[in-house]
């Protein structure tokens, strides 16, 4: 039986980072194990890959919710990665840091040492970035780049209308207050894809003191006496067990590390019993607090061209390809989302509570009901859309069975709030505002569907229902809190009753941040790594 340091479960976001800090300076042995395969993909290094990757079963684990009440009884679709670099190679690349006050409402979750100082501390050594005049500053890691230039030039439109709307437009929303419209940084260098596996992973993988382990199912963690002491795997047909003298770190995801704790036998006892586990720690919070941002696009004609005739036709294709191939520019260097912001949808409210996107293309076609993003739609056409920043609704993830490859239960609960509701129709109106200002007007030639001007609250609220959609946020599986708060770890990232179990992810949010989940991801795993080699130290 093999023994390690530290074993952890899942090279994605998280797991990436903390197999490079955990492995620098010889510290410990590490075993990293991953349940899908290699990155080394055309369409996972090339930005617009993203539209191929949406759907590939094998790099995605391709999740779906339960039917949910609120949205129609429709089942949302949620592409997680199963690869190295887990969601950070098949994901939109958005770099957003959100709100500074994201994290001070961390700490106010009852976590000493999580803040707003604390988290900017920690960007600032991961990132390393790459301004749209060339300029680099930072020395992380994680390669952050503003790549305008290459922007289709309606995106121009887009701000000059959000300005129109009274919208402050300023040059790089992950610099704080964090607050406006700008073009989205994105997480590429030299025109690819840059994920966690690349920045993290790639240099700790020459490291003697790491051992990588791809395809790697994992089952449960080992539990004796109250201590996690090893996992036990599946891997091409066989069954493995390995120890950890110090710690098994869980990096699973929102979904993917309740599940392993459950199945392990540490989660709420009604779940437990039903899927046939016997309980090692009854802990009611496991799988509980899921939160997503929900969002919504309207559809609009343009009188110009836009991406949908660059991507959507052969010539089109061939031509970007071409460039793509010769200088590592154009629509294929960049991600679906190019431009948006963070905003207040009334001056009342005490911060932005809204996330804009504007893409210039359009794709309102469905299949299975996912948008079908390899196919543009076949007229000019641009996307408005938004979410809600903070939403209050929490579903729950729970095992069905002790059998690893079954599928959690995912229960989303979207719009179960008044205030979820609300926030769906006030940011209908931040569209109906924008789409009615001149700049928008000058390119617009109609509408593809349901947009709000005009339309009635309860014909938004309608509308929202109908054709809502995750924006693939999820988090706060293992809410990091005290345990009577709801917690499942604690401001160190371990496991409340078990010794030697920390979950390190998105899954340990106390609540969503406003933006996107992967830079606080990493940010956390980053902090999580500190606290460990800190604890290290200490006994030491």
């Amino acid at each position: 039986m093999d023994t390690f340091d530290f074993i952890i479960v899942g090279a994605g976001s998280a797991g990436c980072v903390l197999a490079e800090r955990l492995t620098a300076g010889q510290k410990g042995s590490v075993l990293l194990l991953e349940a899908g395969g290699t990155d080394q993909r055309f369409w996972i290094r090339t930005p617009i890959g993203y539209g191929k990757t949406f759907d590939d079963p094998t790099i995605n684990w391709k999740f779906r919710s339960e039917p949910d009440d609120q949205t129609g009884g429709r089942q949302a679709y949620y592409p997680r990665g199963k690869v190295l670099g887990g969601s950070s190679s098949i994901n939109a690349m958005v770099w957003c840091r959100g709100l500074p006050g994201d994290y001070d409402d961390w700490g106010n979750a009852g976590n000493p040492g999580w803040n707003a100082q604390a988290a900017w501390a920690a960007f600032e050594q991961i990132e390393r970035r790459k301004a749209r005049d060339g300029a680099i500053s930072g020395s992380g890691a994680l390669w952050v780049e503003a790549r305008s230039d290459d922007h289709h030039p309606i995106t121009r439109q887009f701000l000059s209308a959000a300005q129109q709307a009274g919208f402050q437009t300023i040059e790089d929303l992950n610099l704080a207050p964090c607050e406006g419209v700008a073009p989205y940084a994105i997480n590429t260098h030299d025109g690819r894809r840059w994920s966690s596996a690349n920045a993290f992973l790639a240099p700790a993988r020459g490291r003697a003191n790491l051992c990588l382990r791809t395809d790697a199912h994992t089952d449960r963690v080992i539990l004796e006496h109250g201590r996690a002491v090893g996992v036990r795997y599946a891997r091409l047909g066989r069954d493995y067990e390995v120890r950890a003298r110090q710690s098994v770190i869980l990096c699973a995801g929102a979904i993917g590390s309740p599940a392993i704790l459950m199945r392990s036998g540490i989660g709420p006892s009604h779940t437990l019993a039903a899927a046939g586990v016997p309980v090692q720690l009854a802990l009611d919070a496991v799988g509980a607090n899921l939160q997503d941002h929900l969002g919504i696009d309207y559809h609009y004609r343009a009188n110009r061209p836009t991406l949908n005739q660059q991507l959507g036709t052969r010539l089109g294709q061939l031509v970007a390809g071409l460039r793509y191939l010769v200088d590592r520019r154009g629509p294929l260097s960049l991600s679906m989302n190019q431009i948006g912001g963070l905003v207040r949808s009334a001056q009342a409210a005490d911060r932005p509570d809204m996330q804009l996107y504007f893409n210039p293309i359009s794709y309102s076609r469905e299949r299975s009901g996912k948008k079908e993003l390899t196919r543009p739609d076949p007229w000019a056409g641009f996307i408005l859309g938004f979410d809600a920043c903070r939403p209050t609704s929490s579903g729950h993830v729970a095992i069905v069975s002790a059998d690893p490859k079954a599928a959690p239960r995912i229960v989303p609960n979207y719009l179960s709030t008044e205030q979820d509701r609300a926030a769906a129709v006030a940011g209908a109106r931040v569209i109906e505002r924008l789409a009615r200002t001149p700049a928008i007007q000058d390119i617009t030639a109609g509408t593809t569907g349901f947009t709000p001007e005009g339309a009635d609250d309860a014909a938004i609220l309608e509308d929202f229902r109908a054709r809502s959609g995750t924006v693939h946020h999820l988090c706060g599986t293992c809410r990091m809190a005290p345990q009577d708060r709801g917690g499942v770890v604690d401001a160190q990232l371990r496991v409340h009753g078990i010794d030697g179990l920390r979950v390190v992810d998105a899954s340990v949010f106390p609540t969503i941040p406003s933006a996107n989940t992967h830079a606080p991801t990493v940010m956390t795993a980053w902090q999580g790594a500190e606290a460990i080699l800190t604890s290290i130290q200490g006994v030491s």
